[in-house]
Formats: structure tokens, C-alpha cells, sequence
């Protein structure tokens, strides 16, 4: 894993992926993403307006992200392949608390056709390795629907321990959803 890190720039990179920061220059492909892959991340997202797709709106996003990365707190990753730099998928680090806290969520998506080739453990581990060592969190918390299998495995094989279930915890896909919740610690804080 490879780390360029600065208060503008943040680059990592694993084997397959690059994980970055979105750019304004990046609507299009992020728009792209989300277009190809609606009816794939629908049941484990909020339901999405039509709006949502729009390259200004995303732009807008962009913009808002960036300045909650430079504020510390949130960190949003594209996670894009290596080789061809296409955006396979995201990673989420917000609601970032410092204080006695030192902790964040955790949300991800990947692209359908990226599934089951192990790339978003890769990116993860990638990912919450600068969050543990640079940023210098402590806890890592990362929820998911009871049915998705896949999350599960993912967050498991990171060594994220389930603390329990939240009733009626997000609105995901219309309707309020129970979610899993996992944390993972510091192993250097433990």
C-alpha cells in the first residue's frame, strides 16, 4: 500500500485500486457510476431523486465533501482500478468525532460488475489503514441491512464485530430498515 497524503492531497493505492478524492473534473464518471448501478445499489441506499443524477448536483456534492474533508470531518474515497482508472466504487468515512470519541461510519458501495473479486476488502484495508494510522482514529463503525450477505463477509473478514441491531434504524429504499452494527477498534489504541 502506498500513501501520499497532504491537507489537499490524499492517494492510495493498493495493488488493483487507486482510492482518491473526488475532483469537480470527476461528475461525470461519478455520474456515470451511479447511473450504471441504480438498480444494484437500490435496496441498501435511500431512495434517490431524480436530481441526484444531475452533474450539477454532483458537482455541488463534490464541492461539499471536499470542504468536510478539509474541516476533518468526513473522508469520501472514489475507489477506482488501477489499470484503467474507471470508478468501481466508494468509500465513506463520516461523521468523523474527535474529543474523547476519536470514531466515524463507514458506507460503501461497489459496482455490480466489480462484485466478487475482493477488490472493495482491498480497498478497505487500504482505506481504514490511513484512517487508524494518520487520521488516528479509534473506532470504526459500520452498519448494514440484516439481508446483505455480501457487507457481512466484507465487514467480517475486516475484523469487525457485531454490537448489536438497530430497530427501524435508516430509511433505506423507502422504508425503515433494521441494520447490523459492527465497529471495528484501533488495533494500536486497543
Amino acid at each position: 500500500m502506498d500513501i501520499i497524503a497532504e491537507p489537499q492531497l490524499i492517494r492510495l493505492s493498493t495493488d488493483r485500486l487507486i482510492l482518491r478524492p473526488p475532483l469537480g473534473g470527476d461528475a461525470a464518471q461519478i455520474r456515470a457510476y451511479n447511473v450504471h448501478n441504480r438498480s444494484h445499489l437500490q435496496p441498501w441506499q435511500p431512495t434517490r431523486p431524480v436530481s441526484f443524477y444531475d452533474i450539477e448536483n454532483i458537482i455541488r456534492r463534490i464541492s461539499y465533501v471536499e470542504h468536510e474533508r478539509l474541516a476533518g470531518r468526513c473522508l469520501h474515497l472514489l475507489v477506482c482500478e488501477r489499470d484503467s482508472g474507471e470508478m468501481i466504487g466508494e468509500c465513506n468515512f463520516s461523521n468523523i468525532v474527535l474529543g474523547v470519541f476519536q470514531a466515524c461510519h463507514l458506507g460503501y458501495s461497489l459496482a455490480a460488475h466489480a462484485q466478487g473479486r475482493g477488490l472493495m476488502t482491498e480497498a478497505l484495508r487500504c482505506a481504514i489503514a490511513y484512517v487508524f494510522d494518520d487520521l488516528q482514529l479509534h473506532r470504526i463503525m459500520a452498519n448494514y441491512r440484516p439481508e446483505n450477505e455480501r457487507s457481512a463477509r466484507v465487514l467480517g473478514g475486516l475484523g469487525f464485530e457485531r454490537e448489536g441491531v438497530a430497530r427501524s434504524y435508516l430509511k433505506i429504499n423507502g422504508e425503515w430498515a433494521d441494520h447490523v452494527l459492527t465497529a471495528l477498534i484501533n488495533p494500536a489504541q486497543r
